[in-house]
């Protein structure tokens, strides 16, 4: 038995062994929500540093923002939360948000425009990975003092230059966008560093559920906010455990264990299905799955060499397969429902193909190693890759690890090769083209760890350049153009493979109703639910 192959079953024991400590009951109360997810890609709860997929669902269910989505009304875009109405400058700089009354935080302190002053500058002083979110609008630590402004009951932002406001305010619909409360946080800093560290534990915010503890790999729990200024959640509490085999999920779901599973495979769905009492849902999630190669391997640099990986992926094979139902072949960066999408897939795998463009570059048999998180369905596409890569010369070695294992390794420019998956964090193109297509400083000591490009040390090769132009095109048309022409000369030349858009599956029971998990451009909502 090989090393890889005594990982996964060390896995398996160890999740047969996890299993037998659940205690099998018929339902769950009626005013708790227990879900199984994936939840070890969280590695805090601070929304200026959270930026993965499991904190983002946690942020949305604490924190109330200055603008936000109405989960049963994803389509009409943004809508205000915190801040009541808000006003444009004439030169389109200056956005000025006036502040509800009577929202008060989960302390009992009232929800001020000096708080959102703070929740924003902080977010820029700590300048945590997912910053750029608000630092691309030209804020700095040493500017916020005068471009981020509570004045009275007013907030005034004011940008470097002129943006669709659709843009600034969609971005201020990400994580880092959570106000927190200032007075709590700062009775909680540790050596000037504004709670970061508390808040990675424990949470400051107004919005519908409070954060009763996180134990990482094994659960998150959330009390309603009673106070809440949308109304009491029906939902009292709601757990959410790790669980990360499909088998596992699917038997808790069918025994009454949990009220909903979000990581069943095809064939856990297809049984599922047949159960009493439980529904399927099936939606389209801005998430993207995509390999990429770091281009400080010197083999991996070569253009024929990213090209021809592009041609050694079995796109339809996994998608017909493994899977089946929950992911749809996608090459592109941006997701599709948003503006400047496309849907040109152009490449199939082709052994033939990329052995003539290894040959054109020059390489022989080489060998490399992949990162993926420890999940289900990416080792198997990993293993697929594998089996693929190995008829055209190279060896692919995978190295399978946590997720924030992984993360940090692929963050720091250490992986050959990285195999994971990508979601949007604001519905505006800029989310995505502003990371796959734009990489300003690709020099080590940049550390923009936030922007994919970076993390494969490509430089994009003159995209940056015309995704800085498309994110301040005004004309709606002109702008998805460019998106369309953008991507067309990325799938050609970038160290990435997008591979799949992703189709939640998710198993429930009929008894829960109004769960949203947030289609392609937000995350999951609680408050909603009802049993």
């Amino acid at each position: 038995m090989n090393a890889f192959n005594r990982l996964l079953s060390t896995a398996a024991i160890g999740l047969a062994v996890g299993l037998t400590s659940f205690s099998a009951v018929a339902e769950t109360p009626a005013n708790m929500l227990v879900i199984a997810n994936r939840i070890d890609d969280i590695t805090t709860i601070d929304p200026a540093q959270s930026f993965e997929f499991a904190g983002s669902d946690v942020s949305r269910n604490i924190y109330n923002k200055l603008v936000n989505f109405d989960p049963l009304d994803l389509d009409a875009g943004y809508q205000p939360d915190l801040a009541e109405s808000w006003t444009v400058s004439e030169d389109g700089r200056t956005i000025t948000f006036t502040m509800r009354d009577g929202v008060k935080f989960h302390s009992g302190n009232p929800v001020r425009a000096e708080d959102a002053e703070f929740s924003l500058r902080r977010v820029v002083t700590l300048n945590k990975t997912p910053s750029f979110i608000l630092t691309q609008f030209g804020f700095t630590p040493e500017n916020v003092g005068e471009t981020i402004v509570a004045e009275g009951n007013t907030l005034r932002i004011t940008t470097d230059k002129r943006y669709a406001t659709s843009f600034v305010l969609n971005c201020l619909t990400a994580t880092i966008g959570g106000i927190v409360d200032k007075e709590v946080v700062m009775a909680n800093e540790v050596d000037g560093d504004l709670g970061n560290a508390w808040l990675a534990t424990n949470s400051a915010g107004s919005g519908p559920y409070v954060l009763q503890g996180w134990k990482p790999n094994e659960s998150v729990t959330l009390v309603s906010n009673p106070e809440y200024h949308g109304g009491a959640p029906a939902m009292e509490r709601v757990i959410v455990r790790h669980v990360q085999e499909s088998a596992t999920q699917r038997l808790m779901l069918e025994r009454g264990d949990i009220d909903v599973a979000r990581n069943l495979n095809p064939e856990d769905i297809a049984g599922a299905r047949a159960a009493d009492g439980i529904a399927i849902d099936d939606e389209l999630r801005g998430r993207l799955m995509y390999i990429s190669v770091n281009q400080k391997h010197e083999m991996l640099s070569k253009p024929e060499v990213r090209q021809a990986i592009k041609y050694l992926v079995d796109y339809e094979g996994m998608q017909n397969s493994f899977l089946n139902g929950q992911y749809t072949i996608h090459q592109n960066f941006l997701p599709r429902t948003y503006l400047g999408a496309v849907d040109e897939n152009p490449f199939s795998l082709n052994i033939d193909k990329a052995k003539e463009l290894l040959a054109s570059a020059g390489v022989g048999p080489f060998e490399i190693e992949v990162g993926v998180r420890e999940a289900q369905e990416r080792i198997e596409i990993a293993q697929s890759l594998q089996n693929t890569f190995a008829q055209a010369g190279i060896t692919l070695n995978i190295t399978v690890g946590t997720a924030k294992a992984i993360l940090g390794r692929y963050r720091a420019r250490e992986l050959d090769m990285y195999m994971g998956a990508w979601g949007p964090d604001y519905p505006d193109p800029h989310t995505n083209a502003g990371t796959f297509a734009y990489n300003p400083d690709n020099s080590d000591e940049a550390g923009a760890t936030g922007l994919l490009a970076y993390r494969n040390a490509w430089d994009t090769g003159g995209l940056t350049e015309k995704v800085a132009a498309a994110v301040i095109e005004s004309d709606r048309d002109t702008r998805a153009a460019m998106y369309a022409d953008i991507q067309s000369e990325f799938r050609d030349n970038a160290p990435f493979a997008v591979m799949f858009q992703k189709i939640e599956q998710t198993g429930r029971s009929e008894a829960v109703q109004n769960l949203n998990l947030g289609g392609a451009i937000t995350a999951v909502s609680y408050w909603p639910v009802t049993k």
